[in-house]
């Protein structure tokens, strides 16, 4: 059994959690606040920006109010709620501590970092401003030891927003691929030996759109890295691989 939290966003019975939360489920079960249960099914899960939207047959039901994440500060004061440990229902408070912040090995969402106490079972549930309104999904923990040491983060509701309408009529989120591969250490040395501001494509897999259109990656002589195409934000500068 895997045990988690989420919240309604339509009266026709939506609810979003967590794509970890029923990964591999062969059976999701719902409990309401009010006591009643009912049996979900997967409308269809993004893992990447770990963002599932299930349904239950009901009607008539509350739904959560939607926030501006842009609008939220760093310090302003936040709810988590969810059912950590398995305690349904629990509410923590905590602050923004910030925003934006990138995980190790997740470059698709701008995470809400926040103190809230958030702990195993917290996961898909909201967070929340002052007034009630959702800002975003409770996802994951900074932890040595598995429990809450202050440090959450939550999945931005404008990042929600995008993926759910894609998931509901099409079971999933397609992302488009250039097929270039960045670096941002070795971009800086490129672009200030090159006196250009903008992002030096480092690779170009094979197959993909990129390639197709003839974009060139970095390669490497005796010299070291040489340069191949800049993206700027006046266009795409062709330096090849001789500049």
């Amino acid at each position: 059994k895997s045990l988690g939290s989420g919240f309604i966003i339509s009266p026709d019975g939506y609810i979003l959690t967590n794509a970890h939360v029923v990964d591999s489920a062969d059976e999701i079960a719902v409990k309401l606040t009010d006591k009643r249960e009912f049996k979900a099914k997967v409308i269809g899960t993004d893992k990447r920006t770990d963002v599932a939207l299930i349904k239950i047959e009901a009607s008539g039901l509350p739904a959560v109010k939607m926030g501006d994440p842009g609008k939220l500060r760093v310090g302003e004061w936040v709810v988590a709620i969810g059912s950590p440990f398995g305690f349904e229902s629990s509410v923590t408070a905590g602050i923004v501590s910030a925003k934006g912040r990138a995980l190790p090995q997740e470059n698709f969402v701008p995470f809400i970092q926040t103190d809230a106490a958030i702990n195993p079972g917290n996961s898909g549930g909201p967070l929340l401003d002052t007034a009630g309104r959702l800002i975003g999904i409770n996802t994951a923990i900074f932890s040595p030891s598995g429990g809450s040491a202050g440090i959450g983060f939550a999945v931005p509701v404008d990042t929600v927003n995008r993926v759910v309408p894609q998931i509901i009529r099409n079971g999933k989120y397609s992302r488009p691929s250039m097929g270039i591969e960045l670096d941002e250490a070795i971009n800086q040395r490129l672009t200030a030996m090159l006196e250009l501001k903008g992002v030096a494509i480092l690779r170009v897999r094979p197959g993909t759109p990129a390639a197709a259109a003839g974009l060139q990656g970095a390669s490497r002589s005796r010299k070291g890295i040489v340069a191949g195409d800049v993206i700027t934000a006046n266009g795409l500068q062709l330096l090849g691989t001789g500049a």
